[in-house]
């Protein structure tokens, strides 16, 4: 595993949940519409999403501990961070960048019903 793999898997979600409301908020979204995005990727309902964050998991359990990644996230498609999210091959680094495109989508204005691939 890489450094910067393995950095991934160690980031507190907890600690980067707060910078996709700034994201999205800076654009007119809403922090309901981040946990919407947030819910529809990982099977978490509120209180679960909830409980993450307030545990403080790492984006690995986080990810490992999700009910049930949506079965329309391999409809997520595009370049965040200079990566096309559909080539990356670690898993859990896949599903953060899915997230991360999923809030950039949101932040850019796209209607909900396209972000959450309906």
């Amino acid at each position: 595993m890489s450094n910067s793999t393995e950095r991934i898997y160690k980031m507190s979600f907890a600690g980067v949940y707060p910078h996709y409301i700034t994201k999205a908020e800076k654009k007119g979204r809403t922090k309901e519409e981040v946990d919407t995005v947030i819910c529809w990727l990982t099977g978490y309902d509120r209180q679960g999403l909830q409980a993450q964050i307030d545990n403080k998991k790492n984006f690995e359990a986080f990810f490992a501990e999700a009910p049930q990644l949506n079965p329309n996230a391999s409809k997520i498609t595009g370049v965040i961070c200079g990566y096309r999210v559909e080539d990356i091959e670690d898993p859990v680094v896949q599903k953060v960048r899915y997230l991360d495109k999923l809030i950039d989508e949101l932040a850019k204005g796209k209607k909900m019903e396209k972000i959450l691939r309906e």
